[in-house]
């Protein structure tokens, strides 16, 4: 029988998210999911008059494809599936992974490899700018271990946190988006972080929902050479398989000229990617209600009520600083109260306080007025 939760998120994903209309086009990209969720999608793409397209990934396969894979394969995989997407308007990514670290032992090589192909061409050059999309998680009992829960309470959450009402919360992040787009000077202070810099001139842009589920964020970029100080963040971030703990930057001039973590040596070698690696793409504020802790996967973790991510690499189109690099690495710092506490000012004006809007225009996206 199938589940009545995986109608609401199929629901929620082809009717708000994407916005399917009749007559158009959507891939959706199944890693790792139960056939009955993508069967659904497929269902509910079709009630709303649009063409599915499905294409079925398994995380063990992909590893394999990787380890030694040749440019020329990789090339071609490139080539086929940038034609794929470019002919559609929508694109539905669902991914799951009954091992997060799948693709840890993977030599540095294979994951640039993958990255100056594939992800560039497909994801980064036509998905992102050229299409509708929307990408999630599902709720393996590998996530529900990352998070520390049980799985059926973790499936509870998960659907909780995934079909909320994003449209009530796309009205109370429009203000925190005007602040941003009108700010110049940025100051955020916390334990260990002391950083200045500029967002003068940058779009902000609302995430409610449209592009990631869950959502609730405001993103910009830093102006790209203004960034100045320190930070440590407290959560704990993975990256190509890699789990890091206590990252910590210090910036001069918009570039990491100092890092360190509980893995130095692979967070390096990250930023050693290419020049835009050690320069920051993104700047954002998460407000999700009912996300309140982190659970080791980003498009969670960067979402918590209380949190920013400061990004090293790939500036969005929306919201572009000019810096361009083949990684986009979101890493978390939480200031609540509990997680030590910390300070956002744009240009001289007190926005948030251990993790609470404290302006009155900005009051609606606390935890207690959006649940």
């Amino acid at each position: 029988m199938l589940d009545p939760r995986m109608t609401r998120l199929a629901e929620t994903l082809i009717g708000y998210s994407t916005e399917l209309k009749p007559g158009e086009k959507v891939l959706i990209e199944a890693i790792d999911i139960p056939a009955e969720m993508t069967c659904e999608l497929v269902r509910q793409a079709r009630k709303a008059g649009a063409d599915p397209l499905v294409t079925l990934k398994n995380t063990r396969v992909d590893r394999a494809l990787r380890m030694g894979g040749t440019k020329p394969q990789f090339d071609l995989m490139a080539e086929v599936e940038a034609l794929r997407m470019s002919k559609v308007d929508a694109y539905i990514g669902m991914r799951g992974s009954h091992n997060i670290a799948e693709l840890s032992d993977l030599p540095d090589e294979a994951h640039k490899l993958y990255q100056d192909t594939v992800w560039k061409r497909v994801h980064m050059d036509l998905r992102v700018p050229k299409t509708r999309w929307v990408v999630l998680r599902w709720p393996h009992p590998a996530m529900a271990q990352q998070a520390n829960r049980s799985t059926e309470s973790f499936e509870q959450f998960y659907f909780d946190v995934c079909t909320m009402d994003y449209r009530r919360m796309g009205e109370a992040m429009k203000p925190l988006a005007r602040r941003m787009k009108e700010a110049g000077d940025v100051k955020i202070v916390g334990p260990g972080t002391d950083l200045a810099f500029s967002i003068k001139g940058i779009d902000a842009i609302p995430c409610d929902g449209k592009l990631n589920i869950p959502d609730g964020e405001v993103f910009t970029a830093p102006v790209r050479d203004s960034i100045q100080g320190t930070l440590q963040y407290n959560a704990r971030t993975i990256y190509q398989g890699v789990v890091h703990d206590n990252v910590r930057f210090e910036f001069e001039n918009g570039k990491i000229v100092k890092a360190t973590s509980t893995n130095t040596e692979h967070l390096n070698k990250v930023l050693d990617t290419d020049d835009g690696a050690r320069y920051v793409g993104e700047f954002a504020i998460g407000f999700n209600p009912f996300v309140t802790e982190p659970m080791l996967d980003i498009l969670f973790d960067e979402k918590i009520a209380g949190s920013f991510h400061f990004t090293p690499g790939q500036a969005y189109e929306e919201a572009d600083n000019g810096n361009k690099s083949t990684i986009h690495w979101d890493i978390v710092c939480l200031q609540d109260a509990d997680n030590g506490g910390g300070e956002i000012w744009f240009d001289g004006t007190l926005i948030r306080k251990d993790g609470l809007f404290v302006v009155d225009d900005l009051l609606a996206l606390n935890p207690e007025n959006l649940k």
